[in-house]
């Protein structure tokens, strides 16, 4: 069995509780995106070891989400509130025209990304899985948002 590249339809991932989705209204226009991609996620965690995984995905007129670019950061004392800064893959895409774009954003994404135990042990060697419970703030103290370099129309 092959490793399965290229794009991916996430609708079956984004209906799982431990993944938050954020999606535009439908796109007016086609907006095209070039360049560096980040997100500032204010976040907090049961554990003072936590990923925060972000992912720009495309959704199409049938309601398929896939995937664009994304990104993950990982935090220490992320039992407080903080802002995590999560650098997203460089892209150039154009969202078309009567799709939406979308957000995703979780504690993490294996095997693409290994996983955060939650001990502070390495990754490679970790023994111990712990759970945790993660907490996404969104409000005016806390603005979590995706900067996206949006190309200006000609």
């Amino acid at each position: 069995m092959g490793v399965k590249a290229g794009r991916v339809d996430n609708r079956k991932l984004e209906a799982r509780p431990d993944v938050l989705t954020y999606t535009t209204a439908v796109l007016e226009q086609d907006t095209e995106v070039i360049g560096e991609v980040s997100a500032e996620i204010w976040f907090c965690s049961s554990l003072p070891y936590a990923d925060v995984f972000v992912r720009l995905c495309d959704v199409d007129a049938q309601g398929r989400s896939t995937n664009v670019c994304d990104g993950l950061v990982g935090l220490t004392g992320a039992d407080e509130i903080t802002r995590a800064e999560v650098r997203l893959w460089p892209t150039a895409y154009r969202f078309r025209r009567g799709h939406r774009i979308r957000v995703q954003i979780s504690s993490g994404a294996f095997p693409r990304y290994s996983r955060n135990s939650g001990t502070g042990e390495p990754r490679a060697t970790a023994t111990t899985l712990k759970p945790a419970d993660q907490l996404v703030f969104h409000d005016n103290e806390h603005p979590s948002a995706v900067i996206l370099p949006v190309r200006a129309g000609d």
